[in-house]
């Protein structure tokens, strides 16, 4: 009988991924790998989050972020782009780009979306919180929604910044992504 083999996800993302002013274990990475483990997923991830990376950054460290040997990528990039009232042009071709070259080293991705904050006026947000749900049609890849769904604006589950998720935070993340991660982890091939 073949020995069970760890699964070995990278999340690639940005602060809200790094988890900012949090403890490593209270980060999301940290929080997701042990609620997988908890449901009986041998698997161990990566973080690869770093504070203030936008798409483009992300992009531009992709090849030494994800190791070969990785099975799965859980991308989460975009919101600095937003927070930045960048061209939702740059985000998208960014994120095209990174899309494509992990599906070129056979790497499945999870796609987590980011809607852009409403102070940047409708249009803007229009075209922001649309790349995310394109790339996936494109590409072929699932995505969760909206990364912060659950406590966007909830001061209870973010740091006084308002902005970044808490311990309380990132756990409601966690469990609301947990099925969609599961349901990735499910269709990941067998290797």
């Amino acid at each position: 009988m073949a020995e069970a083999r760890t699964i070995r996800l990278v999340a690639l993302g940005d602060s809200l991924t790094a988890g900012y002013q949090l403890a490593g274990r209270d980060a999301f990475p940290a929080v997701l790998e042990a609620a997988l483990k908890a449901k009986g997923h041998d698997v161990a991830i990566e973080n690869a989050g770093v504070s203030g990376d936008t798409t483009t950054g992300g992009l531009d460290r992709l090849d030494w972020s994800v190791p070969d040997g990785t099975d799965g990528v859980i991308l989460e990039l975009g919101a600095n782009d937003a927070l930045r009232g960048l061209d939702p042009a740059i985000p998208e071709r960014a994120l095209d780009q990174i899309l494509a070259k992990l599906k070129a080293r056979n790497i499945p991705v999870l796609l987590a979306g980011m809607y852009a904050p409403r102070n940047n006026g409708e249009a803007y947000a229009k075209a922001f919180d649309s790349i995310y749900p394109r790339l996936a049609r494109k590409h072929g890849v699932p995505l969760y929604p909206f990364f912060l769904e659950g406590i966007a604006g909830d001061a209870r589950l973010n740091l006084a910044d308002g902005i970044h998720p808490n311990p309380a935070g990132v756990k409601v993340i966690v469990e609301r992504m947990l099925p969609t991660v599961e349901a990735f982890l499910a269709s990941l091939p067998k290797r």
